[in-house]
């Protein structure tokens, strides 16, 4: 109890006068809190792509592509065989009507509204049942594309990206004009970053023939995967792997997710190192100016370990202090901040939002709790040690 009393003795008298040693303080504050904000926008910049990639797909949609295919851009279906695929047991039908929408990937080239450079932008041929069996997807501005034509539907996150895809424009892509009719949402998927449009017509234009890139298609329930894997891979008419649409979209987004949080902690951690220094020499600046206070308290019995943990402790409060208003400001900063970047599996772009997640701020606050705790263990020591009749002697 002695100890906790004189440990909680010195704390307070320390946290007390930190607005005395105010600018000291600000150098280690605003450089944690620096520290804090680009590691918690850059993770937000990995938290917001792979919520978009994540988010995409429904586990009662299996994607059929050809076999050894890891992404549509690498796969590739011909027409009879998708006609096959549309046969498979435990798929959804409507009536006669199989709900299966075989489709066609391309990437054109649009420039990006806020730069003017060109981006791969992705274009999606669908058959009459691609949008229906998307229950999500739904249009917010204009109409519906006529199947037959050179007219195109827009997601959302793609007009915000690149010009010439509001309702109404023409979109130029070589040879080719395709005319805006609609704006559709998806619920902030991944499809939100496409142009949509007939399949067929879209054959004719990049001359494609009658082949497909993937089978998007409707299974009567979760349950029924296993029934149409099975008996798509095992007919020897097809050469096709099958996966459950939000798996394969959660795949996509692993490696761009990675390379993010690699470049995030180590950025964080480089600027780190310049933080842990400045908290450092806040805190030997303020043992330094209370050499005399220390020494006077350890000469009136105060243990040397209450002197350490209040050292400790004051730096971890700077610490906090910093980690607060940097993960204040990277919130107010940059959530929900608007942009889009290369899906490194279809190298196209991708549109997505900054997500600052209460997971990220709590990962940010420890982080400068940790760096306030190294910065301050060494002046802490120093404190502990220090000679109290060189302290005493001290002006």
């Amino acid at each position: 109890m002695r100890w906790l009393r004189q440990t909680a003795a010195v704390m307070a008298m320390n946290l007390r006068t930190i607005p005395a040693r105010l600018s000291s303080s600000a150098v280690a504050i605003i450089g944690i809190a620096g520290v804090v904000i680009v590691f918690v926008s850059v993770l937000s910049i990995a938290a917001g792509f792979t919520a978009a990639m994540q988010g995409s797909g429904s586990p009662g949609r299996a994607l059929v592509m050809r076999s050894g295919a890891d992404s549509e851009m690498t796969s590739g279906i011909d027409g009879p065989h998708a006609d096959i695929i549309k046969e498979a047991p435990g798929l959804r039908r409507d009536g006669q009507i199989a709900m299966a929408s075989a489709e066609l990937y391309v990437i054109i080239d649009l420039p990006k509204r806020s730069t003017g450079t060109g981006a791969n932008v992705p274009m999606r041929g669908i058959e009459a049942v691609g949008v229906p069996l998307r229950k999500e997807v739904s249009l917010v501005e204009g109409r519906m594309f006529q199947f037959g034509t050179n007219e195109v539907i827009v997601g959302r996150g793609a007009q915000g990206q690149f010009a010439n895809t509001s309702v109404g424009q023409t979109i130029a892509s070589g040879q080719n004009s395709w005319k805006v009719v609609g704006i559709f949402e998806a619920d902030g998927a991944v499809a939100e970053t496409e142009i949509w449009c007939d399949a067929r017509t879209l054959q004719g234009a990049y001359r494609r023939g009658n082949t497909y890139q993937s089978v998007l298609a409707e299974l009567e329930s979760p349950a029924s995967f296993d029934t149409f894997r099975d008996w798509l891979t095992s007919n020897p008419q097809l050469n096709v792997s099958v996966r459950r649409e939000n798996e394969y979209y959660a795949g996509q987004s692993q490696n761009m997710t990675r390379l993010i949080r690699t470049v995030g902690f180590g950025i964080a951690g480089l600027m780190g190192i310049g933080a842990i220094f400045g908290a450092i020499l806040t805190m030997y600046t303020a043992v330094a100016t209370r050499a005399r206070e220390i020494a006077t308290l350890r000469a009136l019995g105060f243990d040397t370990s209450s002197v350490l943990v209040s050292v400790l402790v004051e730096s971890l409060v700077l610490g906090g202090i910093g980690g607060v208003i940097g993960g204040a400001a990277a919130y107010v900063g940059f959530n929900g901040y608007q942009t889009s970047t290369m899906n490194m599996q279809t190298f196209s772009q991708v549109a997505f939002a900054f997500r600052v997640t209460p997971e990220l701020l709590i990962t940010g606050l420890i982080y400068a709790l940790a760096m306030g705790l190294v910065g301050g263990l060494l002046p802490a020591i120093r404190a502990a040690r220090l000679p109290i009749p060189t302290a005493l002697r001290q002006l």
